[in-house]
């Protein structure tokens, strides 16, 4: 039983000290200062007495008796350590109000990236660094976009940027803020009337030009209808012209052979007789005063 029991004993007790023991000492070492562990993208920034004693900002498992020596435990419990963001950081800053040269009041959102370049002077030069940044990324903003024209400040989006950029970047290393890639977002007007004013011009702009497509269109179309109308009055003039001068060379030819004439003219008039339905009598030749009684009968009817 007891050598059966000793293998799962022994699992049970290094179970309980890598749950249990292992952290306690771990912590216990860094509670004295023995050892610390920087994240990605921090920075370890131990003071003591108002003093810097160590910066460590690479990432990994540092022992801080290498880097501090003796003062490492006393930094733990007498001094402080700060713990510093320095990944890249974004900040937008919505409707600075700036005019431009025609009077125009103006609003520019800016977009901006920042990060600590100096851990040091980030502590220690400024108490509020993100927002001084913050105010003179806004300052220059309306400092070096004033009175520009308004087609420049509403095309020249990259060119602001730069001018923007320019300005804030040497103040802003100084508080130990390094700026990234700042670009104009958004241009647009911050007077309401004045913006209505110029919805209602370009509805009025669009209308006239509307219109004046529409009457160029009709204009066209009329222009079109008339030329056609007058080319198919000329054709018709042309063929009612013709006809009569085909009829009389037709004529003409006929006349030539009295025979045939004859024979044309009695079929017309045989033709003409029978499309207009009129009823024929025939009367004998000597029949004295049937056709007179024939006449007079038809009139009584």
């Amino acid at each position: 039983m007891t050598t059966a029991f000793s293998p799962v004993f022994a699992a049970l007790i290094a179970f309980v000290a890598c749950l249990v023991l292992v952290p306690a000492l771990l912590g216990l070492l860094s509670m004295f200062g023995v050892y610390t562990i920087v994240e990605e993208g921090r920075c370890h920034v131990y003071v003591l007495f108002g003093r810097v004693v160590a910066i460590i900002n690479e990432p990994g498992l540092h022992i801080l008796w290498f880097k501090m020596g003796l003062k490492s435990p006393i930094v733990r419990w007498m001094g402080r350590r700060y713990i510093l963001d320095m990944r890249i950081d974004q900040q937008y800053l919505r409707s600075q109000p700036v005019n431009s040269e025609e009077g125009a009041p103006m609003g520019i959102g800016i977009w901006y990236e920042m990060f600590i370049s100096d851990a040091v002077a980030f502590l220690f030069k400024n108490a509020d660094p993100r927002g001084s940044l913050a105010a003179n990324v806004s300052n220059s903003t309306v400092r070096c976009l004033s009175n520009m024209k308004l087609a420049e400040m509403l095309q020249d989006r990259h060119a602001m940027s730069q001018t923007v950029r320019n300005e804030v970047s040497p103040q802003s290393h100084e508080w130990g803020y390094k700026l990234g890639s700042i670009y104009i977002r958004k241009v647009h007007f911050r007077d309401t009337q004045m913006i209505r004013q110029i919805e209602e011009k370009v509805v009025n702009r669009l209308r006239q030009v509307t219109s004046s497509i529409k009457q160029d269109g009709a204009n066209q179309v009329s222009i079109i209808t008339s030329t056609a109308e007058r080319q198919a009055a000329v054709e018709f003039a042309k063929a009612a012209a013709m006809r009569p001068r085909i009829v009389g060379e037709a004529l003409n030819q006929v006349a030539a052979d009295p025979e045939v004439e004859a024979a044309m003219f009695e079929i017309l008039e045989t033709q003409k007789m029978v499309e207009s339905k009129a009823k024929i009598t025939l009367v004998p030749a000597r029949s004295a005063i049937l056709p007179e009684l024939l006449a007079s009968a038809s009139r009584n009817t």
